[in-house]
This record gives C-alpha cells, structure tokens and sequence, in this order.
C-alpha cells in the first residue's frame, strides 16, 4: 500500500515530497472552489432565463390571442347569458389580463429567486476562510538545537 504520492505507508517524506503534497492539495482545493462557483453562477442564471421566459410568455400571450380569445370570449358569454355585447367583451378583456397577470408573477418570483441567489458570494467567503486558516497555520514545532558542547559525532562512510 502506497500513499498519494507514491510513497509507502508509515515511511519518513522528505519536505520536498510534503511541500509537492500540500502544493497538489491547494491547487485541487482551488480548482474545486472554482468549480462551484461555476455550477452555483450556472444554477442563478438558469433562474434568471425561466424568469425572462415567463416575462416574454407574458407578453406573447397578450400580443397574440388577445385578439381571438377576445372574440370567442365574449361571443361565448353572449350565447350563455343575454347580457349585452359590449359587457361580454369586457370580460374576456379581464380573463386576459388576469391570465398575464398570472405570468408576471411567476416571472417576478423567478426573477427574485436568481437575484437573490449567493452563489459566487459563498464561494468568495469560503475561500476567504480557506486563505484566513491558512495564514494562521503554524510550522510543525522542531526539536530544539542541541547545544554546541553537546553535539553528537556523527559516523561518516569511507567507502
């Protein structure tokens, strides 16, 4: 069994071997926020396109069956009822209106929803925590020097 970089389990890593560690880990920790930040700005603007389709919805639906829904309306209503033909079409102008009343709603709420969403803002903030613990992390604490009178001789190799 190896660990990450290759090295076996329980052996000493050199400090070149620990830095290339670290270095990897941050520059997938940053890849990997950036990722996020992307997905997150993807799903508000995904939000903000629903709500700009309801908007234009709205507006289709007044532009172009105004007119027919005016007349089938209103003429469906004088069958019905015996009320006068101005009366009928007043009404069928009201079903209209509130039927784009109803759309813009569903827009307005959409709309809402993609302004409000924090995605790059929760993002920045975590990285800002993530650089934060970093600089407030402090180097493994080291053996102390031996003092000069004590130092340790040191067999070295002739061959």
């Amino acid at each position: 069994m190896s660990a990450p970089d290759g090295s076996p389990v329980g052996a000493e890593r050199s400090v070149g071997q620990l830095f290339a560690s670290a270095t990897a880990e941050m520059s997938a920790l940053v890849h990997d926020e950036i990722a996020l930040a992307k997905a997150q700005l993807r799903q508000d603007v995904k939000r903000g396109v629903i709500g700009g389709g309801a908007f234009t919805a709205a507006v289709a639906v007044l532009i172009f069956s105004l007119p027919m829904l005016s007349f089938a309306l209103a003429y469906g209503i004088r069958t019905w009822s015996d009320w006068n033909l101005a009366i009928c079409f007043l009404l069928s102008f009201a079903a209209n209106v509130l039927v784009a009343l109803v759309l813009t709603l569903i827009g307005v709420v959409f709309s809402k929803k993609a302004k409000k969403g924090q995605g790059p803002q929760k993002v920045a903030a975590s990285m800002k925590e993530t650089a934060g613990v970093l600089q407030n992390a402090k180097p493994h604490p080291r053996r102390p020097a031996p003092a000069d009178d004590a130092v340790e001789a040191v067999a070295r190799s002739t061959s």
